[in-house]
C-alpha cells in the first residue's frame, strides 16, 4: 500500500529543458513574450484601418524587423529563438533529408542568422563550404572559419554564387511580390544546374492528421499578424516557383519539420 505516485517527462516536454541538445525552449520564451502576443489583440485595428501594414506594427508602432534592429537584446532573443529551432531541422536534415545537399560544393544559407544551420550542415558535409548572408547588424561580429563565412547584405538586392541557395523559414515571410523577388535573386545565384533549398511550411500536406493542419494554419495566421503574409498550399507554391522563373520543382514532405 506504499505506492508512490511519479511523473516523467514525455519526449515533446523533454524538448522545453533548458541545456538539452535539441531544446526549443527560446522559442516558446519568444512565442510567449508580449512583444510578439500583444499584436493579436490589434487584429480588429488592423481590419478597420488602413494606416498600419501589419497587426504587430499596429501594436509595436514599427515593423517587425525594425523591432529586432532597434532593440539588440530583442533581436538577440529572437535569433536565439531561431537557432533552437534550426538546430532540431538541421538535425532532421542532416540524418533523414542527406540526400537533398549530397554533392554540393557551396551553400548560401539566406537569412541564416548566426549560422546555426549552416554549422551543423558544414560538420555533417566535410567537403562543403557555406556561406550565411544576413543583414550586416546580425552577423557583426561573427568569426568566419575555412568552410563557413559570413556576409552582410540584403537578399533583395544580391545573393553570392553557390551550388545551391538555402531558404529556411525565409519565404513565407513575405507576400508573393517579395517572395518572388527573393526568388529570383536565388536563381540568378545558382545559374544553370544549381539547387534553390526551401525548407517552409506547405499547408495541407499531411492533412489527414488534424494536429498537423491546425499548427499549419496557426503559422498562417502568425505570418499575417507579424508579416501580412502567408503559409503557402503546394500549388501556391508552384506558381510562385513558376512567376520566379523556374522550370521545375520537387516536393519532399518533411513529417514534423
Amino acid at each position: 500500500n506504499n505506492q508512490e505516485v511519479c511523473y516523467w517527462l514525455t519526449p515533446a516536454s523533454r524538448l522545453l529543458l533548458k541545456g538539452a541538445p535539441l531544446t526549443v525552449a527560446p522559442l516558446v520564451q519568444v512565442v510567449l513574450d508580449p512583444t510578439f502576443t500583444n499584436p493579436w489583440h490589434y487584429m480588429s485595428e488592423w481590419f478597420k484601418h488602413e494606416n498600419h501594414a501589419t497587426q504587430f506594427e499596429a501594436a509595436n508602432g514599427c515593423t517587425f524587423w525594425e523591432k529586432l534592429a532597434n532593440k539588440p537584446s530583442m533581436g538577440r532573443f529572437f535569433d536565439e529563438a531561431m537557432s533552437c529551432d534550426s538546430r532540431l531541422v538541421a538535425h532532421v536534415l542532416t540524418k533523414d533529408y542527406k540526400h537533398v545537399i549530397d554533392g554540393i560544393r557551396t551553400l548560401v544559407d539566406v537569412g541564416g542568422g548566426n549560422g546555426t544551420m549552416a554549422k551543423a550542415i558544414v560538420e555533417a558535409m566535410p567537403t562543403m563550404k557555406c556561406t550565411v548572408l544576413d543583414l550586416p547588424h546580425v552577423v557583426a561580429g561573427l568569426e568566419s572559419t575555412d568552410r563557413l563565412s559570413y556576409i552582410g547584405g540584403d537578399m533583395f538586392q544580391s545573393i553570392p554564387s553557390a551550388d545551391a541557395i538555402l531558404l529556411k523559414s525565409i519565404i513565407h515571410d513575405w507576400d508573393d511580390e517579395e517572395g518572388i523577388k527573393i526568388l529570383k535573386r536565388c536563381k540568378d545565384a545558382v545559374g544553370i544546374g544549381g539547387k534553390v533549398i526551401i525548407i517552409d511550411v506547405v499547408v495541407g500536406v499531411n492533412h489527414d492528421v488534424d494536429e498537423v493542419l491546425e499548427d499549419q494554419l496557426h503559422f498562417d495566421m502568425a505570418m499575417m499578424c507579424y508579416f501580412n503574409a502567408k503559409e503557402r498550399t503546394m500549388n501556391e507554391w508552384g506558381k510562385l516557383i513558376s512567376d520566379a522563373g523556374f522550370t521545375s520543382y520537387k516536393l519532399t514532405p518533411a513529417f514534423g519539420v
